[in-house]
């Protein structure tokens, strides 16, 4: 309790009335408290993210925060499986590189304690063809190139099931294999390639799955010339921003993801980028 200064004596040797000697009581006691109490500041956020298109989104996030009062610094890698080691050293507070489905891979393999605390943007996978307008168009026995790996070609056969091309096994779920297509009526045949060069074998096949970023450098345009393309909105292969599991309470995280849900970011992706990156809020 602060001690009586000398104007306190003094009201209470006049014998000034009782309410305004409460009231600058209760002042002294207002003012010793927020003396006691500063505001506290938000710590500044180190996130991680591969270096290319997702550094200037991430730039632009690092704007947007300042103006919530949050400092990002950024980290950058070229290497995927980076980013959540980081993480889970604690070099880093968060990342967004990945969809949900590589952060569990990950975390399977390697024992990470990672959370997804929301989405940040999509690299919708699109169906491309040189000769057919529109996927119905296919011929029985059409070649379609997809990605070799375990998720990005899995991405592919699940865009032909939403579009009832063909029909999954129920226990595929995120990751299906050609060896879990059940039903294949167009007796479809799958050239599976390294992701990064699908885009090139684009003219010797009737049709090809290719994620957006390859799209774009190979000059096509998600938003004109796919025969078939992802949904941008809770997309499970949506970009995530990801914490240790202790930190996904902290204010600084919320406000960071903020950043990324905002109205200046969205813009930024509809604008830059053509299609290839697009909000996934």
């Amino acid at each position: 309790m602060p001690r009586l200064s000398r104007r306190l004596r003094a009201i209470l040797a006049s014998g000034l009335r009782p309410l305004l000697l409460i009231a600058f009581i209760l002042a002294g006691f207002a003012t010793y408290s927020d003396a006691a109490t500063p505001v506290q500041q938000p710590s500044p956020v180190r996130l991680g993210v591969m270096k290319g298109p997702e550094t200037e989104v991430a730039e632009v996030v690092k704007t947007v925060a300042a103006g919530k009062g949050l400092t990002v610094e950024l980290v950058t890698y070229t290497d995927y499986s980076e980013p959540n080691a980081a993480l889970a050293r604690g070099e880093i507070d968060a990342n967004a590189f990945q969809h949900r489905p590589f952060l569990e891979a990950e975390m399977v393999a390697k024992g990470y304690d990672l959370v997804s605390v929301g989405y940040t943007m999509v690299q919708p996978m699109g169906i491309y063809s040189r000769t057919y307008k529109q996927l119905r168009d296919l011929p029985d026995g059409a070649r379609i190139a997809i990605p070799e790996d375990l998720s990005n070609g899995g991405r592919a056969l699940r865009l032909l099931a939403e579009r009832a091309m063909i029909g999954l096994a129920p226990g595929a779920k995120l990751t299906p294999t050609p060896k879990d297509v059940m039903i294949n009526t167009r007796r479809f045949q799958f050239v599976q390639l390294p992701a990064d060069q699908v885009a090139g074998a684009i003219d010797l096949v009737d049709a090809a799955a290719i994620n957006g970023n390859y799209a774009r450098a190979a000059g096509l345009d998600p938003r004109r010339d796919t025969i078939a393309v992802e949904n941008r909105r809770s997309n499970p292969y949506g970009n995530i921003l990801v914490v240790r599991r202790a930190d996904q309470d902290r204010l600084e995280i919320h406000t960071l993801l903020e950043a990324f849900q905002s109205p200046e970011v969205a813009a930024f992706l509809n604008t830059r980028f053509e299609g290839a990156f697009l909000p996934a809020w």
